[in-house]
Protein backbone atom coordinates (compact mmCIF):
# COMPACT_ATOMS: atom_id res chain seq x y z
CA UNK A 1 0.00 0.00 0.00
CA UNK A 2 1.08 3.36 -1.12
CA UNK A 3 1.09 5.64 2.45
CA UNK A 4 2.39 9.57 3.06
CA UNK A 5 3.51 10.14 6.32
CA UNK A 6 4.02 13.72 7.59
CA UNK A 7 6.56 14.04 10.36
CA UNK A 8 8.18 10.98 9.49
CA UNK A 9 11.19 12.39 10.93
CA UNK A 10 10.05 12.81 14.50
CA UNK A 11 9.42 10.59 16.77
CA UNK A 12 6.12 8.64 16.26
CA UNK A 13 6.15 9.08 13.12
CA UNK A 14 9.71 7.33 12.62
CA UNK A 15 8.36 4.62 14.31
CA UNK A 16 5.33 4.42 12.14
CA UNK A 17 7.34 4.87 9.03
CA UNK A 18 9.17 1.78 10.39
CA UNK A 19 6.52 -0.12 11.21
CA UNK A 20 4.80 0.42 7.95
CA UNK A 21 8.27 -0.29 5.78
CA UNK A 22 8.33 -3.52 7.90
CA UNK A 23 4.85 -4.88 6.84
CA UNK A 24 5.87 -4.08 3.01
CA UNK A 25 4.13 -0.81 2.20
CA UNK A 26 5.71 1.63 0.38
CA UNK A 27 6.24 5.08 2.73
CA UNK A 28 6.39 9.09 1.19
CA UNK A 29 7.58 10.62 4.55
CA UNK A 30 7.56 14.44 4.90
CA UNK A 31 8.87 16.92 7.41
CA UNK A 32 10.49 20.37 7.76
CA UNK A 33 13.21 19.04 10.17
CA UNK A 34 12.64 21.99 12.02
CA UNK A 35 14.91 23.11 15.32
CA UNK A 36 12.29 22.61 17.83
CA UNK A 37 15.41 19.90 19.53
CA UNK A 38 18.32 19.27 17.76
CA UNK A 39 17.63 18.81 14.00
CA UNK A 40 20.82 15.94 14.37
CA UNK A 41 18.01 13.59 16.05
CA UNK A 42 15.60 14.19 13.11
CA UNK A 43 18.96 13.69 10.53
CA UNK A 44 19.67 9.98 12.47
CA UNK A 45 15.90 9.00 12.69
CA UNK A 46 15.82 9.40 8.81
CA UNK A 47 19.21 7.79 8.07
CA UNK A 48 17.90 4.45 9.34
CA UNK A 49 14.40 5.16 7.43
CA UNK A 50 16.86 5.39 3.99
CA UNK A 51 18.07 2.04 5.02
CA UNK A 52 14.87 0.77 3.11
CA UNK A 53 14.51 0.97 -0.57
CA UNK A 54 10.51 1.43 -0.21
CA UNK A 55 11.19 4.64 1.53
CA UNK A 56 11.37 8.28 0.28
CA UNK A 57 11.78 11.64 1.74
CA UNK A 58 10.62 15.38 0.86
CA UNK A 59 11.98 18.01 3.00
CA UNK A 60 8.52 19.98 3.07
CA UNK A 61 7.41 22.75 5.15
CA UNK A 62 3.08 21.92 5.38
CA UNK A 63 2.43 25.38 6.74
CA UNK A 64 3.37 27.03 2.77
CA UNK A 65 0.39 26.73 0.91
CA UNK A 66 0.71 24.30 -2.09
CA UNK A 67 4.23 22.60 -1.04
CA UNK A 68 3.05 19.06 -0.12
CA UNK A 69 0.99 19.11 -3.06
CA UNK A 70 4.20 19.67 -5.14
CA UNK A 71 5.79 17.02 -3.38
CA UNK A 72 5.67 13.41 -4.95
CA UNK A 73 4.14 12.21 -7.48
CA UNK A 74 2.46 9.52 -7.04
CA UNK A 75 -0.94 9.68 -5.09
CA UNK A 76 -1.13 7.76 -1.75
CA UNK A 77 -3.90 5.54 -1.12
CA UNK A 78 -3.70 6.39 2.67
CA UNK A 79 -1.73 9.32 4.24
CA UNK A 80 -0.60 9.57 8.32
CA UNK A 81 -0.62 12.92 9.40
CA UNK A 82 1.44 13.20 12.28
CA UNK A 83 3.56 16.23 12.21
CA UNK A 84 2.87 19.28 14.58
CA UNK A 85 3.96 21.42 16.90
CA UNK A 86 3.64 19.93 20.17
CA UNK A 87 3.92 21.08 24.07
CA UNK A 88 1.59 22.74 26.32
CA UNK A 89 4.95 24.45 27.54
CA UNK A 90 6.44 25.42 24.46
CA UNK A 91 3.08 27.11 23.15
CA UNK A 92 3.27 29.63 26.03
CA UNK A 93 6.39 30.87 24.33
CA UNK A 94 5.64 30.61 20.93
CA UNK A 95 1.77 30.10 20.54
CA UNK A 96 2.52 31.33 16.60
CA UNK A 97 4.28 28.08 16.05
CA UNK A 98 1.44 26.33 17.18
CA UNK A 99 -1.57 28.15 15.28
CA UNK A 100 0.89 27.53 11.79
CA UNK A 101 1.45 24.29 12.02
CA UNK A 102 -1.50 22.70 13.57
CA UNK A 103 -3.93 24.80 12.30
CA UNK A 104 -2.58 26.11 8.98
CA UNK A 105 -0.52 23.12 8.16
CA UNK A 106 -3.30 20.75 9.10
CA UNK A 107 -5.87 22.43 6.05
CA UNK A 108 -3.30 21.93 4.06
CA UNK A 109 -2.90 18.13 4.78
CA UNK A 110 -6.88 18.23 4.18
CA UNK A 111 -6.57 19.96 1.08
CA UNK A 112 -3.77 17.95 -0.34
CA UNK A 113 -6.22 14.60 0.82
CA UNK A 114 -9.13 16.38 -1.31
CA UNK A 115 -7.53 17.00 -4.59
CA UNK A 116 -5.23 13.35 -4.05
CA UNK A 117 -8.25 12.08 -3.51
CA UNK A 118 -7.20 10.00 -0.93
CA UNK A 119 -9.17 7.13 0.48
CA UNK A 120 -8.19 7.92 4.55
CA UNK A 121 -6.73 10.42 6.77
CA UNK A 122 -5.21 9.16 9.76
CA UNK A 123 -4.18 12.05 12.26
CA UNK A 124 -2.49 12.73 15.29
CA UNK A 125 -4.49 14.42 18.28
CA UNK A 126 -3.76 14.59 21.96
CA UNK A 127 -4.97 14.00 25.23
CA UNK A 128 -4.80 17.62 26.23
CA UNK A 129 -8.37 18.17 24.26
CA UNK A 130 -9.16 17.09 27.38
CA UNK A 131 -8.17 19.65 29.61
CA UNK A 132 -10.56 20.61 32.26
CA UNK A 133 -12.24 17.97 32.54
CA UNK A 134 -12.18 16.26 35.93
CA UNK A 135 -14.47 12.60 34.74
CA UNK A 136 -11.69 10.18 34.30
CA UNK A 137 -10.57 7.50 32.88
CA UNK A 138 -11.33 10.46 29.28
CA UNK A 139 -13.87 8.96 27.07
CA UNK A 140 -14.26 10.59 23.10
CA UNK A 141 -17.90 10.60 24.03
CA UNK A 142 -16.14 13.30 26.60
CA UNK A 143 -17.54 16.96 26.07
CA UNK A 144 -13.48 19.11 25.10
CA UNK A 145 -14.66 22.62 25.05
CA UNK A 146 -12.60 23.33 27.95
CA UNK A 147 -8.71 22.30 26.60
CA UNK A 148 -7.09 24.81 29.27
CA UNK A 149 -3.70 24.63 27.37
CA UNK A 150 -3.26 26.26 23.85
CA UNK A 151 -1.59 23.48 22.38
CA UNK A 152 -4.31 21.71 23.26
CA UNK A 153 -7.20 23.90 21.62
CA UNK A 154 -4.97 24.09 18.58
CA UNK A 155 -5.18 20.14 18.18
CA UNK A 156 -9.07 20.38 19.20
CA UNK A 157 -9.43 23.02 16.28
CA UNK A 158 -7.49 20.15 14.12
CA UNK A 159 -10.10 17.38 14.88
CA UNK A 160 -12.86 19.95 13.92
CA UNK A 161 -11.42 20.69 10.78
CA UNK A 162 -10.88 17.33 10.12
CA UNK A 163 -14.34 16.73 10.77
CA UNK A 164 -15.80 19.50 8.77
CA UNK A 165 -13.51 17.89 5.84
CA UNK A 166 -15.12 14.78 6.43
CA UNK A 167 -18.57 16.28 6.13
CA UNK A 168 -17.91 18.42 3.31
CA UNK A 169 -16.13 16.28 1.24
CA UNK A 170 -17.23 12.78 1.98
CA UNK A 171 -12.75 12.01 2.92
CA UNK A 172 -12.90 9.79 5.65
CA UNK A 173 -10.80 10.88 8.47
CA UNK A 174 -9.25 8.81 11.94
CA UNK A 175 -8.33 11.25 14.67
CA UNK A 176 -5.60 9.58 17.65
CA UNK A 177 -5.88 11.14 21.04
CA UNK A 178 -1.81 10.18 21.95
CA UNK A 179 -1.56 9.18 25.43
CA UNK A 180 2.02 10.73 26.81
CA UNK A 181 4.04 8.30 24.23
CA UNK A 182 7.85 7.52 25.18
CA UNK A 183 10.35 4.91 24.11
CA UNK A 184 13.63 4.72 21.85
CA UNK A 185 14.33 7.89 19.76
CA UNK A 186 11.91 9.87 22.08
CA UNK A 187 11.65 13.81 22.37
CA UNK A 188 14.85 15.03 24.52
CA UNK A 189 11.96 17.66 26.02
CA UNK A 190 9.89 14.65 27.33
CA UNK A 191 9.88 13.58 30.51
CA UNK A 192 11.16 10.54 30.32
CA UNK A 193 14.26 11.96 28.66
CA UNK A 194 14.98 14.77 30.37
CA UNK A 195 14.19 13.05 34.54
CA UNK A 196 16.67 10.31 32.80
CA UNK A 197 19.69 12.56 31.82
CA UNK A 198 19.24 14.53 35.00
CA UNK A 199 19.29 11.46 37.15
CA UNK A 200 22.24 10.42 35.44
CA UNK A 201 24.37 13.15 35.80
CA UNK A 202 22.96 14.38 39.73
CA UNK A 203 21.23 16.95 38.96
CA UNK A 204 17.71 18.08 40.64
CA UNK A 205 14.40 17.24 38.62
CA UNK A 206 11.50 19.51 39.24
CA UNK A 207 8.45 17.92 40.12
CA UNK A 208 5.31 20.24 38.54
CA UNK A 209 2.09 19.95 40.82
CA UNK A 210 4.15 18.89 43.47
CA UNK A 211 4.46 15.62 42.31
CA UNK A 212 0.63 15.14 42.44
CA UNK A 213 0.47 14.44 38.67
CA UNK A 214 -0.55 11.20 36.66
CA UNK A 215 -0.21 9.91 33.27
CA UNK A 216 -1.01 7.54 31.02
CA UNK A 217 2.24 6.58 29.91
CA UNK A 218 2.29 4.83 26.58
CA UNK A 219 4.95 2.72 24.94
CA UNK A 220 5.89 3.37 21.35
CA UNK A 221 5.37 -0.02 20.56
CA UNK A 222 1.48 0.12 21.99
CA UNK A 223 1.25 3.07 19.98
CA UNK A 224 2.26 1.99 16.74
CA UNK A 225 0.10 -0.83 16.94
CA UNK A 226 -2.98 1.59 17.58
CA UNK A 227 -1.49 3.90 14.37
CA UNK A 228 -1.42 -0.03 12.02
CA UNK A 229 -5.03 -0.51 13.28
CA UNK A 230 -6.19 2.76 12.59
CA UNK A 231 -4.71 3.26 9.12
CA UNK A 232 -6.06 -0.39 8.54
CA UNK A 233 -9.49 0.55 9.45
CA UNK A 234 -11.99 0.65 6.70
CA UNK A 235 -14.51 3.50 6.78
CA UNK A 236 -17.33 3.66 4.03
CA UNK A 237 -17.56 7.30 2.65
CA UNK A 238 -21.17 5.97 1.52
CA UNK A 239 -22.47 5.61 5.13
CA UNK A 240 -24.97 7.58 6.65
CA UNK A 241 -23.42 10.45 8.17
CA UNK A 242 -19.80 12.32 8.76
CA UNK A 243 -17.24 9.50 7.91
CA UNK A 244 -15.13 10.65 10.88
CA UNK A 245 -14.09 8.60 14.11
CA UNK A 246 -12.18 9.35 16.92
CA UNK A 247 -9.85 7.08 19.40
CA UNK A 248 -7.96 7.48 22.24
CA UNK A 249 -4.57 5.57 21.88
CA UNK A 250 -3.52 5.73 25.65
CA UNK A 251 -2.39 2.83 28.60
CA UNK A 252 -5.85 2.66 30.56
CA UNK A 253 -3.50 2.49 33.53
CA UNK A 254 -2.56 5.77 34.52
CA UNK A 255 0.94 6.33 36.92
CA UNK A 256 2.05 8.68 39.29
CA UNK A 257 4.48 10.54 38.88
CA UNK A 258 6.27 9.42 42.32
CA UNK A 259 6.25 5.91 40.83
CA UNK A 260 7.24 7.27 37.24
CA UNK A 261 10.87 8.67 39.14
CA UNK A 262 11.44 6.08 41.19
CA UNK A 263 11.39 3.51 37.96
CA UNK A 264 14.08 5.13 36.20
CA UNK A 265 15.91 5.51 39.76
CA UNK A 266 16.03 1.74 39.89
CA UNK A 267 16.76 1.17 36.20
CA UNK A 268 19.47 3.79 36.26
CA UNK A 269 20.97 2.53 39.90
CA UNK A 270 20.73 5.97 41.38
CA UNK A 271 18.61 8.10 43.10
CA UNK A 272 16.75 11.80 42.02
CA UNK A 273 17.34 14.77 43.69
CA UNK A 274 13.81 16.31 43.17
CA UNK A 275 12.24 19.48 43.61
CA UNK A 276 8.56 20.11 44.41
CA UNK A 277 7.06 22.90 42.58
CA UNK A 278 3.37 24.23 40.94
CA UNK A 279 1.86 22.84 37.83
CA UNK A 280 2.24 25.33 34.95
CA UNK A 281 -0.25 27.07 33.15
CA UNK A 282 -2.26 24.76 31.06
CA UNK A 283 -0.91 21.77 32.79
CA UNK A 284 -3.32 18.48 33.44
CA UNK A 285 -3.06 17.22 36.76
CA UNK A 286 -4.13 13.67 35.74
CA UNK A 287 -4.99 11.36 32.64
CA UNK A 288 -6.28 8.25 32.32
CA UNK A 289 -7.26 6.87 28.39
CA UNK A 290 -10.49 5.11 28.45
CA UNK A 291 -9.80 2.69 25.62
CA UNK A 292 -13.25 0.54 24.92
CA UNK A 293 -13.60 1.99 21.41
CA UNK A 294 -10.01 1.76 20.37
CA UNK A 295 -9.58 -1.73 21.58
CA UNK A 296 -13.01 -2.88 19.71
CA UNK A 297 -12.16 -1.37 16.34
CA UNK A 298 -8.55 -1.02 16.32
CA UNK A 299 -7.79 -4.35 18.29
CA UNK A 300 -5.63 -1.56 20.95
CA UNK A 301 -4.56 -3.53 24.18
CA UNK A 302 -1.48 -1.74 25.28
CA UNK A 303 0.82 -4.96 26.73
CA UNK A 304 3.91 -2.91 28.04
CA UNK A 305 4.30 -1.51 31.71
CA UNK A 306 5.87 0.88 32.89
CA UNK A 307 8.46 -0.76 34.71
CA UNK A 308 9.53 -2.80 31.35
CA UNK A 309 8.81 0.23 29.06
CA UNK A 310 11.25 2.35 30.81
Amino acid sequence: MNITVTGAAGFIGFHTCLALLRRGDQVFGVDNCNAYYDPALKEARLLELRRHDRFSFARVDLAKPGELLGAGSEAPRIVVHLAAQVGVRSALLDPGAHVRDNLVGQYEVLEYCRQRAVSHLVHASTSAVYGANRRLPSRVEDRVDDPISFYGATKRSGELLARSWASLHGLPVTSLRFFTVYGPWGRPDMATWTFTDSIMRGRPIRLHGRGRMRRSFTYIDDAIRGILGAVDLAIDRRQEGTPHRIYNIGNPESVGLRRFVATIEESVGRPARTELVEAEPGEIVATEADIESSRGDLGFLPRVSIEEGI
